[in-house]
């Protein structure tokens, strides 16, 4: 009889404890760590012998910046490099390393000089993650690209810095030639783009100028019009800015920031507008601030609009942590955030 109550009474005890704990807050999902295919190259970070030894291969090196939980980052690995054909370019012309943004292991960079993984991330302005950096013999940076890309576009970028064109034609020129993708024939619209002429001087007290490249036929350039621009959070930030448009290869006459006069292909093309869309934020001094390039989901593409707004650019030269403040107000807030919707 006594063991009968005691059983009774451990099942009361275990289903009280399992209600008190299926009641209680979850925890933050702790980020899941990216898994780094195993033909990236296991190193010790001594960039100087890595870069020797890509050489000795005839190959160059690839730098891969990411960071656990990145949506971006995930993609990069599981769509673009579960492709046979991206994955036979980059091993049979580049040594791949990986980095971590936020890492404190050492590295050694080309020219011998120590760091950490996150310094280093910084003295090369990372941004986004992921961000790959495509190193020349001497170690210089002859290509990168800033987040996301397309598993199309990818592979043509692959082959453009494999190939070194010797032709002037620019990455995106080369894209628009080669990554052809099922989309609008025309540019995407919108009442709050500037009308010409194109006056974009800034003077003291102006508000911040997004500057929005794009092209015809861009999927992305599409996505980001039907759903990015379309967001509440967006439509709040869109009367605190100027926003111009500009196809990359539009004749159109404009006036820059800084009061000079060319055509916006010309400008484009000083810019080094690689990928499409590309917005490009100025301030009230004239001067570049930040941009993105690459493949945005709303909530990365709204963070980069708000990030100028707010101004945070002049305390928080970090766009990731910015990010990442901003995902944590929000959930303290009781809201969920999915980096990817």
């Amino acid at each position: 009889m006594w063991r009968g109550a005691a059983a009774r009474a451990l099942v009361l005890f275990i289903a009280a404890v399992s209600a008190a704990f299926a009641q209680a807050p979850a925890e933050p999902a702790v980020p899941r760590p990216i898994d780094i295919p195993p033909w990236f190259t296991q190193s010790f970070l001594d960039l100087q012998d890595e870069l020797q030894s890509a050489a000795h291969d005839k190959k160059r090196l690839l730098l891969y910046f990411g960071q656990d939980g990145c949506p971006y980052c995930r993609r990069l690995m599981e769509v673009n490099f579960s492709q046979r054909a991206i994955v036979d370019k980059v091993r049979g012309s580049f040594r791949a390393i990986a980095l971590d943004i936020w890492g404190d292991l050492e590295v050694t960079w080309i020219d011998g000089r120590r760091t950490t993984e996150k310094q280093l991330a910084r003295q090369l302005k990372v941004q986004f993650t992921p961000t790959l950096l495509f190193l020349d013999e001497q170690g210089r940076v002859e290509m990168r690209l800033n987040g996301y890309w397309p598993p199309h576009r990818f592979e043509a970028a692959l082959d453009y810095v494999v190939a070194r064109p010797s032709s002037p034609a620019t990455l995106a020129e080369y894209l628009e030639r080669h990554a052809k993708e099922a989309a609008h024939e025309e540019l995407n619209d919108e009442p709050f783009l500037t009308k010409p002429p194109f006056d974009l001087r800034r003077r003291s007290g102006s508000k911040p100028l997004a500057v929005l490249f794009e092209t015809r036929s861009c999927r992305a350039c599409d996505e980001m019009h039907a759903e990015g621009l379309q967001r509440a959070e967006m439509r709040a930030l869109i009367p605190r800015l100027d926003i111009a448009r500009f196809a990359l290869n539009d004749a159109s006459e404009v006036t820059t920031p800084s009061g000079r006069r060319l055509s916006a292909s010309a400008w484009a093309r000083e810019l080094k507008v690689n990928y499409t869309p590309t917005v490009v934020f100025f301030d009230d001094s004239q001067r570049e601030v930040f941009r993105f390039e690459g493949y945005l989901r709303p909530f990365h593409l709204i963070g980069a609009f708000d990030y100028v707004v707010q101004g945070a650019y002049r305390t928080q030269p970090e766009f990731q942590r910015f990010l990442q403040d901003k995902a944590e107000r929000l959930r303290e807030r009781g809201q969920a955030v999915d980096l990817w919707r």
